[in-house]
């Protein structure tokens, strides 16, 4: 079972594709030495970025229609 669930995931963000390019850039900064926006269990870069994700500290807009 995936942690957080997708539905909530997909709650926060516009579709599937938007969320895994916003979790590998947070997870990317994570890497690098950016600190966690949410305390988890867990100390996988992707796992935290998604834990962001889900409690709303990242934020993931729609692109603009040209």
């Amino acid at each position: 079972m995936i942690d957080p669930p997708l539905e909530v995931l997909l709650e926060r963000v516009p579709s599937k594709y938007a969320l895994v390019i916003a979790a590998t850039k947070r997870a990317h900064q994570i890497n690098e030495g950016s600190l966690p926006l949410v305390d988890v269990d867990s100390t996988n870069p992707v796992t935290i970025a998604l834990h962001e994700i889900a409690a709303g500290r990242i934020r993931v807009e729609r692109p603009r229609e040209l």
